[in-house]
């Protein structure tokens, strides 16, 4: 099987759902996990059986660094 966006994250079988430290407790998060291929899956928790996106090695740390550079704070509530 062939991982592509818009995937039902409930086909993505044999995977390691992680979600952040400081996810809130209702389970409004969003879950990433790797694939076989090394490519990157991240679903909404509120809807595990719902679409996934998928990305490469390198989009998701450009994400994360630039997460981590404050590229995003205007984002944060």
């Amino acid at each position: 099987m062939s991982a592509h966006n818009g995937i039902s994250a409930s086909e993505l079988q044999n995977v390691a759902w992680q979600k952040s430290r400081r996810s809130n407790s209702q389970g409004a998060c969003v879950e990433l996990a790797r694939l076989a291929d090394g490519s990157i899956a991240m679903r909404n928790s509120r809807f595990p059986g719902g679409p996934a996106l998928v990305y490469t090695q390198a989009e998701i740390d450009a994400l994360i660094l630039g997460a981590k550079d404050g590229d995003f704070d205007n984002l944060l509530g």
